[in-house]
This record gives structure tokens, sequence and C-alpha cells, in this order.
């Protein structure tokens, strides 16, 4: 007899066992979610984005606000002849020497590899 009732215990636990699962998941499954409240302000911001309609581009909206674009003149070029004659010019100068006299004396050269004798130190006694 103890051995029957620990069997329908056990069949009666079993079952308990198998229903108790479905009723926490029927509960998990309920989730309270809180009320949107309508923001006055957002729609009110919305529907006027929606309704706003830019004005539409003319072509001379422009006008007033950019330059108009005008090809730089370009420079001069140099003449074949001034060339030439400024180029003679230049091989007929005289080259002027710095220190030579306006009379045409001839420049003094100077040796600039000129080494300076080195006196002997005096023997000491």
């Amino acid at each position: 007899m103890l051995a029957q009732s620990i069997r329908a215990s056990r069949q009666a636990l079993v079952r308990v066992a198998r229903q108790q699962p479905t009723l926490i998941s029927r509960r998990t499954f309920i989730i309270p979610t809180a009320v949107r409240q309508a923001d006055l302000v957002q729609e009110m911001y919305l529907r006027e984005l929606k309704s706003y309609k830019p004005p539409q581009l003319k072509a001379s909206d422009s006008e007033g606000h950019v330059q108009q674009f005008s090809i730089p003149k370009p420079p001069p070029s140099p003449e074949e002849g001034d060339i030439a004659s400024e180029l003679k010019a230049y091989e007929n100068q005289k080259v002027e020497l710095e220190g030579a006299s306006a009379e045409g004396a001839a420049p003094v050269e100077e040796d600039w590899f000129e080494e300076e004798v080195e006196e002997a130190p005096p023997a000491a006694h």
C-alpha cells in the first residue's frame, strides 16, 4: 500500500510539474507597455516639414551674386629685334673691375695664394 501511495503521489507531482511551466511561460509573455502619449510639438514640426515646398530655382537667380568670367589678356611677347640689339649692347659694354681707377690704369694684382713665411722660434740657451 505504501508503494501504491508513492506511485500515486509521484504521478500527481508529474502532472503538476507539466502544468506549472505553461502557467509560468504565460505569465512571462505578458509585459506591460507604456501608453504612447502624443507629442504635440513633434507632430506640428513633422506636419510643417511635410507641407514645406522649396521655391523653384530660376536661371537668373545667380545674377548679382556671381561675377562673369572673362578670359585674361595674354602677356605681351618680347620683340625679336629688341633682343638682338640688347644682346649687342651687352657684348659691347666695358668690363668694370672693382678697385680700378677711372683713368684706365692696370689693376694691382694680388697673389691670393701667397703664404706667410714663418719665423723660426729663438733658440733658448
